[in-house]
């Protein structure tokens, strides 16, 4: 073979396997748009957490609460279907944070009979006001708090997107509430090979 004719195989050949390589997401892929995973916050023990307590853990992070009618329930009874469908090596290292924005109704003790009721690997997560408002302004999204009925219940708005962090904690996908769980659970596969 001429040089010429070497060099274009080889390009040809090191194109194609970068394709093959190229992962089609189900959810939206947001590499690069948002800052990495980081935050101090008040885990189910009640003790204070920061994203650093996550360090090389997939990390799929949801804002909710546990009053919450049926969106929150929906979406992590799906999120924690797709982790238990995982190999056990990669249930292991990835965690669904489940993050209150109610923190006056969602005690820790209320956040940890919640998130075992869907999965041992699921961390309940709250904070202050200020911490909360932190953390969603940093990932752009909002809630807010309905006026309260008259037995003191109330509504709160908020996102249903789920964050998915790769093992660097590098924010890489935008996940739906409405993805199946076959989805969810390729989607989270492929995240921890990154």
């Amino acid at each position: 073979m001429r040089p010429l004719q070497l060099t274009i195989m080889m390009a040809t050949v090191l194109l194609l396997s970068a394709c093959q390589s190229d992962y089609d997401w189900h959810g939206k892929d947001i590499s690069g748009l948002m800052p990495d995973l980081a935050f101090e916050l008040t885990d189910e023990d009640g003790n204070s957490v920061t994203a650093e307590a996550y360090t090389d853990d997939v990390i799929l992070m949801y804002f909710g609460f546990t009053y919450c009618p049926d969106i929150c329930p929906t979406a992590l009874a799906k999120l924690a279907a797709a982790v238990r469908k995982l190999p056990d090596a990669v249930q292991q290292r990835t965690r669904i944070l489940f993050v209150s924005v109610d923190p006056d109704r969602d005690t820790p003790a209320r956040l940890n009979e919640y998130t075992a009721a869907f999965d041992p690997r699921m961390i309940g997560l709250t904070g202050t006001q200020k911490q909360l408002q932190a953390l969603t302004r940093r990932y752009r999204i909002t809630y807010g708090y309905e006026q309260p009925n008259s037995d003191g219940n109330y509504n709160v708005s908020h996102s249903s997107a789920i964050f998915a962090f790769d093992r660097q904690q590098q924010v890489r996908l935008l996940q739906r509430d409405d993805l199946a769980v076959q989805q969810l659970y390729e989607d989270i596969l492929q995240l921890s090979t990154l």
